[in-house]
């Protein structure tokens, strides 16, 4: 198998080849390159295939026992320093391969259908590309130089997708908002690795842990120091995976098409946080007041994402805040050292989050053919319900990602949700209460989300909801944005447009997607439900093969012969329990219509609006931040105005007045000249005389 590993630095490199050659046709043979279109795609998709059927190999030889892997060349030398760049392969890159490669392809094959009249198709599938090729790079890297050079490579390909229809000021200002957010993240990292070279010496993920360590022991550095060097790594996850307070930019992200939502939603920019923990893990698990940051940073993030999403009316932003909250979990998970249920929790959850975003999407695409191109319409519920009807194979598997996020067994949530409140409950009862009350918050919200979307009568033609939502949403004319959708913006003459309403669409009714998106909702639709067997508790394969080293090995095996089936069924059974409680009440309100949610948010009005308005976050960011950068702008532009160039312009004033006086002095005659050094010779001895 050793020939396999030395050809394993292929699988970043294959997209990157394909996003390089089709970029470059897109630079030199525009016209050209864009109408092969199709050719194109295949080409990227093709090569992104042999990447993932790569991971699916290296995967299958780290679970038959292979050592980890790791190939590296020296990158720069000055004295005692030298970087070594390369790529390691152990249990959890063949994992993270695995997982984004196979996320990744499914979305191609999908934005097939999605981005079909789309006058950007190549240069969505070239973007697409860079993008799963920077984060494969990220995910082998050895070290954590090479780490952050793909971080910010990744940072930059979701600003690229995020603002992908940069025309529309809501996506321009979206991906400047999700690059501000994640470079006050990625500066702390930097400051945070430099501190670890500084005290370690090392960029290796081991050797900085151990060495850390011993520093601390020994009493060379404080823990103080060695926690805040610890908590600034953990700014850069907390960006990337959007934890609080730097959650906001990853609901506005959703101005991107719906492909990309799936792709940094599941297996990319956002997995790349939890995953950068779970590298660090050796410096991180050795510093407690680090863990504990990261485990409640976890939990407020997980409870402030579900309650957000509560009152969300964009589909996609519903599940936005749900993966804020998802990750939470991941991250809180992390904290409380459980490493295994952290990263089961990134696989289930890149599989059926992947799913419930292109179903989305699949649901977006039906509605356009009824309401037209505008966003505001084509992804708010209230202009949908009944889409089962119409979309059976969408609604199909948007409920079993419904049922797996809920934490319904057997499917894949629940098993991975259930390890980790299990591991937070033995750890800190009060982080566990908190993700207990957050899963029944998960089950109330999803299937909120999928009652008002594919179960009751279907309200797409109801012009009374339309007018009333295109009022809230502002003026028609500038929600107009022509998106994907099954209607070429194209084959309308010129001046048409202006004779239409631009958001009527033409058809009565949705109609389910083609099969190039219908087709990956399906293939999605087999590990959210299955996948989850993997971890089970009682036989628990998953841990086993995480904890590659032969103590952990036996530690899980110990653990499986001393399992308690009446802990698990106490803890398994309350969380099932408290997401049936959610279920029933949604089902109340927006099923069966016992319950009016409206007058239950007239009672509630301040937590209702507090949910409404994003917990204010939003708000007050802008009232901190963007309107203080201006004033402070303005400030800026006052002194330099008044003291930087009024010094200037005094000077040169002063500069014109001696001149013009000086020059009365230049007469050129002897005699004036010895009468001026008289009179100042007579100066100086009356002024030294008088001294």
């Amino acid at each position: 198998m050793e020939p396999l590993y030395q050809y394993a630095w292929l699988i970043p490199v294959l997209p990157l080849a394909g996003a390089m050659l089709v970029g470059l046709g897109l630079i030199s043979l525009n016209r050209f390159t864009n109408n092969l279109r199709q050719l194109n795609a295949a080409f990227i998709v093709s090569l992104l295939g042999a990447a993932m059927g790569l991971s699916f190999a290296l995967l299958w030889s780290q679970i038959h026992g292979h050592a980890p892997y790791i190939r590296t060349f020296e990158w720069a030398a000055a004295g005692n320093f030298h970087l070594k760049m390369g790529y390691t392969i152990d249990h959890l890159t063949a994992l993270m391969l695995v997982i984004v490669t196979t996320v990744a392809f499914l979305v191609m094959i999908y934005t097939d259908g999605y981005m079909a009249h789309d006058p950007g198709y190549v240069r969505f599938y070239a973007y697409l590309s860079l993008f799963s090729s920077s984060m494969l790079g990220l995910v082998v890297s050895p070290n954590l130089v090479q780490v952050y050079i793909f971080w910010e490579l990744v940072g930059m390909c979701s600003y690229l997708l995020v603002g992908f229809w940069y025309d529309r000021k809501a996506a321009a200002d979206a991906c400047q908002k999700a690059f501000v957010v994640n470079r006050v993240g990625d500066f702390g990292l930097l400051l945070g690795i430099l501190g670890l070279y500084w005290a370690t010496g090392s960029f290796e993920f081991d050797a900085m842990g151990a060495h850390l360590q011993a520093l601390v022991e020994q009493g060379y550095i404080s823990g103080a120091l060695a926690g805040l060097f610890a908590i600034l790594v953990f700014m850069g996850p907390a960006a990337k995976s959007a934890q609080f307070p730097l959650h906001v930019w990853l609901p506005d992200a959703m101005e991107g098409p719906t492909p990309i939502s799936a792709l940094i939603h599941a297996a990319t920019m956002v997995a790349a946080g939890v995953f950068l923990i779970a590298r660090m893990y050796p410096v991180f698990e050795g510093i407690p007041m680090a863990m504990t940051v990261i485990a409640w940073t976890g939990a407020f993030t997980a409870f402030l994402g579900a309650t957000i999403a509560i009152t969300q009316n964009d589909i996609k932003k519903g599940l936005a805040y749900s993966t804020i909250s998802q990750l939470g979990y991941m991250v809180m998970a992390m904290g409380v050292g459980a490493y295994s249920a952290g990263l089961f929790h990134l696989m289930t959850h890149a599989y059926f989050k992947a799913m419930l975003f292109l179903g989305s999407g699949s649901v977006i695409h039906g509605m356009e053919e009824v309401v037209g191109h505008d966003p505001a319409l084509a992804q708010d519920m209230r202009m949908m319900g009944g889409l089962r009807k119409y979309m059976p194979l969408t609604a199909l598997t948007f409920l079993v990602g419904t049922l797996a996020i809920s934490g319904i067994p057997p499917f894949a949530g629940f098993w991975s949700k259930d390890e980790i409140l299990g591991s937070t409950f033995a750890a800190n009862p009060a982080l566990w209460a908190i993700g207990w009350l957050t899963a029944g918050i998960t089950a109330f919200y999803m299937f909120r989300m999928y009652f008002r979307t594919f179960e009751g009568k279907f309200r797409g033609n109801d012009t009374q909801i339309r007018q009333k939502l295109l009022l809230e949403a502002g003026s028609p004319d500038s929600q107009l944005a022509f998106g994907p959708g099954a209607m070429d913006i194209r084959e309308l003459k010129a001046g048409d447009h202006e004779h239409l309403d631009p958001h009527a669409g033409h058809s009565e009714h949705p109609h389910e997607s083609p099969l190039t998106m219908t087709l990956p909702l399906l293939i999605l639709a087999v590990p959210s439900a299955l996948i989850g067997l993997v971890g089970t508790p009682f036989n628990n394969y998953f841990e086993e093969f995480i904890h590659p080293s032969g103590e952990a090995v036996i530690e899980v095996l110990s653990e499986a012969e001393a399992f308690n089936w009446t802990e698990f069924l106490v803890m398994g059974g309350s969380s099932v329990g408290i997401a049936l409680i959610g279920i029933t009440l949604a089902s109340l309100m927006y099923l069966r219509g016992k319950i009016d949610p409206s007058a239950i948010a007239q009672k509630i009005q301040p937590l209702y609006k507090l949910s409404l308005n994003k917990w204010y976050f939003d708000d007050i960011y802008h009232a901190l931040f963007v309107r203080g950068s201006r004033r402070l702008a303005r400030a800026v532009m006052e002194v330099d105005y008044r003291v930087v160039d009024g010094a200037v312009n005094l000077t040169g004033f002063i500069t014109v007045l001696s001149g013009e006086g000086l020059k009365y002095f230049e007469t050129g005659r002897a005699q004036f000249y010895a009468l001026i050094v008289f009179a100042a010779v007579l100066g100086l001895v009356i002024v030294f005389g008088v001294t």
